[in-house]
């Protein structure tokens, strides 16, 4: 009788374990299921059009000698329930109002259509409200309207920073240093920076094309993992033959942000979006529309 009765407490004890142990799992798997990730929306704007009139700049050797192409130039604002950040800002505003316009040496033809005031006032917001601003790097045609948006923090690679205020910026025709030059709120950064602190947009440091080139990550919550290109690549052709333009800082450097940019992109599972494939940017909805 006695050993009857120790088998049915060691039976019961065995089962209160297995269902304490259960309902651990279940309460673990419950926490799991409510962590989701914070709001975020992705607008697409557009900063102008680019005729490139001489694709070869976009290559080394004669690959694409006498071709031509017709890019795009997006910019990107991120509303976070934590702020709000503008990617790039297009081509110089001095465009809108007149013909389209041919660079000295012929190989450009741009044009822009409409204000960056104008296009973020469509989706509610001011020029004041942006807490930071960020250019995938500072060629002319990222950094237009730069100086509507002075009292927003610019968070930019130390290295891109100290080009900005450098001799050589002067004299090179992809810059225009005077279309950022009001931006004195500064972050300088060494490499990536977690820019709401909660891995959902990322600024990524991949130099080459220029001396701080850095790319976007966004983890938007029903769209997924999406990485805006920055000039990593310019169209989709580039980047399928891993093809470097001609005119960029560090060549050497540049193929190895290539490879790192790839890495990254088969890691986190992410949409690539090339801010200049014209392809790419009709996919994207554009504003007052959104990904998120």
């Amino acid at each position: 009788m006695k050993k009857l009765i120790f088998s049915i407490l060691v039976a019961t004890s065995i089962l209160s374990c297995k269902e304490a142990k259960k309902q651990e799992v279940t309460e673990e798997s419950s926490e799991i299921e409510t962590v989701t990730k914070p709001e975020i929306k992705l607008y697409t704007f557009d900063g102008g059009d680019i005729g490139v009139n001489n694709l070869n700049l976009f290559a080394q050797g004669d690959t694409y000698k006498g071709d031509s192409l017709q890019l795009g130039n997006a910019f990107y604002l991120v509303k976070h329930p934590k702020g709000i950040l503008l990617w790039d800002t297009g081509l110089p505003e001095g465009l809108i109002g007149n013909p389209a316009y041919t660079t000295p040496d012929g190989a450009f033809t741009i044009s822009r259509k409409d204000s960056i005031t104008n296009q973020l006032t469509s989706i509610g917001v001011s020029n004041d409200q942006v807490n930071y601003i960020a250019f995938s790097h500072i060629h002319f045609d990222h950094t237009g309207a730069a100086n509507n948006f002075s009292d927003a923090l610019w968070l930019v690679q130390t290295p891109e920073y100290d080009y900005a205020q450098g001799e050589e910026i002067k004299t090179n025709g992809f810059y225009a240093p005077d279309s950022f030059n009001t931006l004195a709120n500064v972050k300088k950064l060494n490499g990536d920076h977690d820019v709401f602190n909660d891995g959902t947009v990322i600024i990524k440091s991949l130099p080459g094309h220029t001396p701080g080139h850095q790319v976007l990550f966004v983890d938007l919550p029903n769209h997924g993992p999406t990485l805006l290109s920055g000039d990593m690549y310019h169209f989709t052709k580039n980047r399928n033959d891993k093809i470097i333009p001609q005119f960029n800082h560090d060549i050497p450097l540049s193929e190895k942000s290539m490879v790192l940019f790839e890495q990254f992109v088969k890691e986190k599972n992410a949409k690539v979006y090339i801010q200049h494939e014209l392809s790419d940017f009709s996919k994207m909805p554009k504003a007052p529309q959104f990904l998120n």
